[in-house]
């Protein structure tokens, strides 16, 4: 298996039982080894008391690229922390896109980059993902 497909067998595998994201309408693209893009359209349901975006739901798609760029190596990875900052307000029926990408990767341990945006450019948040890798397979033995 190319390195290309390991990183698409592992996104199928993940995805299959991300109930979180399928449940939001995440969709997962351009996935390549250290990399992915999720896909998800703000909905009235998830605007918070300013009728904005809730920024958790931000976070959680920034966080799903994360999720699915660091576990592209047929290796289970979690992540060791993340911080986010909000760069302007999503609105409701906005497409966003979250595109992550891996700076380093050594050892167990990985830091990934994820850049959130709406479909004309507008960037609504950049993410940086701390991960760390077992020695557990993804696709199994």
């Amino acid at each position: 298996m190319t390195p290309q497909q390991l990183a698409e067998a592992c996104a199928a595998a993940l995805f299959a039982t991300d109930t979180a994201s399928r449940s939001l309408g995440i969709t997962i693209g351009g996935v390549a080894p250290g990399r992915a893009t999720a896909r998800m359209t703000v909905t009235g349901s998830m605007l918070n008391g300013h009728a904005i975006g809730h920024g958790g739901y931000v976070f959680l798609l920034a966080d799903t690229a994360f999720a699915f760029a660091c576990n592209t190596y047929d290796r289970v990875t979690v992540a060791a922390g993340a911080d986010v900052s909000f760069l302007e307000p999503a609105r409701a029926g906005d497409e966003l896109t979250a595109t992550a990408v891996e700076r380093s990767r050594r050892g167990r341990s990985g830091l990934y980059d994820v850049t959130v945006s709406r479909a004309d450019g507008t960037v609504l948040a950049e993410f940086r993902g701390r991960s760390r890798s077992s020695t557990r397979p993804i696709l199994g033995a």
